[in-house]
């Protein structure tokens, strides 16, 4: 899916299309999935008929479907920068020390 070329009303419709999807492969009633989720049964349809809901709204929906885990798809942790790395490594030993007798 090419998000960059997608409007934003088109992104939110997708988005709520998945939930639809999700919801349907598990067998969960738009009511059973609200009841889940903690949000009523007409904020769920506005969600998957692509109406802004809070993104709040959006992770009550993901945990009842047990996808919490796709936020690390959606916006994953930036990687750590080299110049980060190397002063967490901080000086690194070449050579053994001396024992003293």
């Amino acid at each position: 899916m090419n998000w960059k070329r997608m409007s934003d009303k088109a992104i939110v419709n997708e988005l709520g299309n998945r939930i639809k999807r999700n919801r349907l492969l598990k067998n969960y009633s738009q009511q059973e999935l609200a009841d889940r989720a903690g949000v009523s049964k007409s904020t769920l349809q506005k969600l998957e008929y692509g109406s802004s809901v809070t993104i709040k709204t959006f992770i009550q929906v993901l945990r009842a479907l047990k996808q919490l885990d796709a936020l690390d798809n959606f916006i994953p942790e930036p990687g750590i920068r080299p110049i980060e790395l190397q002063k967490l490594e901080g000086k690194k030993r070449l050579r053994a020390s001396r024992k003293n007798k």
